[in-house]
């Protein structure tokens, strides 16, 4: 009997075989999705001038030390800023200047009074402040949120809107990040018929394309579409050939590494590279091959679409994370209560599974109705997690401690 190789350990082992790629400067305007190089230093502080957080009057505290709606503090209006004017005025004692949300605070005022806070009289200036106010109320003062120097975002960040703006914020046009990695893809199979294709009799719609195409675009790779491969030695090899001249950085591919008739891939990658391991300790997937083609890492993954799934998340997933540059690398997995009990083979298995959100705050984690079976992309959808049984156990009790993938939103109970 052939031993099958664990889990961590095939993940060890392939893992020493990726490196972060090279980097490029682009535009913040094209980051969207790319991973810091390097780490962001704010060259300004920021706010960059003290500046009111609200609409009302800059004033002085000291005007206001007694005011209430019964004994207004009166004040002469001497300004009005907008945001974006530089105030020409001093305020002096009984003295305010109509300030807008984000505009410069003028010299001499230390607080700004909401305008809810406030009543101007009719036609003569003057405003009445309806409340006493500390120094330094409503008002943003220089470098508030961040000083000259302030690490923003570290390196292995990987770039969302939010940071975009906080960029955009400090004046910053590029960045120096890490280049997508070129991730060639192919599935193969006489059975297979493009997506689009009308149904044929005996034929089935590549799912797996479509599936693997969303997983390494959502994880940072850039897609080479190879198209499917027949069954057949030659076939196989003039698209493995097509994806080493596109320069990819690591060829991924789908069914056709088990030990069938038909089953070629490993047969021909080992002519023009090697095969690390092709059988792993895990449940859905054990048939998968990992190793390389002219030197390109290679992923050969199951032809059932769920074992695909499951085992791009384990292993393929981490190693084009690595080459992006992340500083994480691996699956978040997360404990919860299990609410039945579970029956295994004693392989590393994930199984399609919902979790819950108590009304208590417990997390509560349960198998889908629909079965196991490494084809059911049925059941796949209909989950929202991937619930962990160990390698070596076979039962788990229901109110067992676990963990699972989440991989979609928690559902309220």
């Amino acid at each position: 009997m052939i031993d099958l190789l664990p889990v961590d350990q095939a993940r060890k082992i392939l893992l020493q075989s990726f490196h972060p790629v090279e980097l490029v400067e682009i535009s913040i305007t094209l980051a969207l999705g790319y991973v810091l190089a390097e780490s962001v230093v704010s060259p300004i502080d920021f706010p960059s001038f003290s500046n009111s957080s609200m609409d009302g009057f800059a004033v002085i505290s000291s005007d206001l030390i007694n005011a209430t709606p019964d004994n207004p503090a009166n004040l002469k209006i001497i300004e009005d800023i907008p945001a974006g004017y530089i105030p020409q005025k001093r305020v002096g004692i009984g003295q305010a200047s109509r300030i807008m949300t984000g505009a410069m605070l003028p010299e001499g005022a230390d607080c700004v009074i909401q305008v809810e806070l406030t009543q101007e009289l009719p036609g003569n200036s003057i405003v009445q402040c309806l409340a006493s106010l500390k120094t330094g109320e409503s008002i943003r003062p220089i470098g508030h949120d961040f000083h000259q120097g302030s690490r923003l975002l570290p390196a292995g960040t990987r770039l969302e809107p939010h940071h975009l703006g906080l960029l955009a914020s400090i004046g910053l046009q590029t960045v120096r990040v890490f280049r997508k990695p070129k991730i060639a893809l192919l599935t193969t199979g006489n059975e297979l018929l493009p997506f689009g294709s009308h149904l044929e009799v005996g034929k089935i719609i590549d799912s797996n394309s479509i599936i693997l195409t969303s997983l390494i675009e959502r994880s940072g790779g850039s897609i080479i579409q190879l198209g499917i491969s027949r069954d057949s030695e030659e076939d196989l090899r003039s698209h493995l050939d097509a994806a080493v001249k596109t320069g990819a950085d690591m060829i991924v591919s789908s069914a056709g590494v088990s030990v069938g008739e038909y089953d070629f891939v490993r047969s021909v990658i080992s002519q023009r590279g090697m095969i690390d391991f092709w059988r792993i300790n895990i449940r859905p997937g054990k048939p998968f091959a990992f190793g390389n083609y002219h030197n390109i890492p290679f992923f050969g993954l199951p032809g059932n679409p769920v074992s695909s799934f499951i085992i791009f998340l384990i292993f393929v997933l981490p190693s084009i994370k690595k080459m992006c540059g992340f500083n994480d690398l691996f699956e978040k997995r997360i404990q919860a209560i299990l609410s039945m009990s579970v029956e295994s083979d004693g392989r590393e298995s994930y199984l399609r599974s919902n979790a819950t959100l108590s009304k208590t705050g417990e997390i509560h984690v349960r198998l889908t109705d629909s079965h196991q079976g490494s084809g059911n992309l049925f059941g796949l959808a209909g989950s929202n997690a991937l619930l962990i049984v160990p390698s070596g156990v076979k039962s788990l009790p229901s109110g067992a401690q676990v963990k699972f993938i989440l991989l979609g939103d928690l559902i309220d109970e």
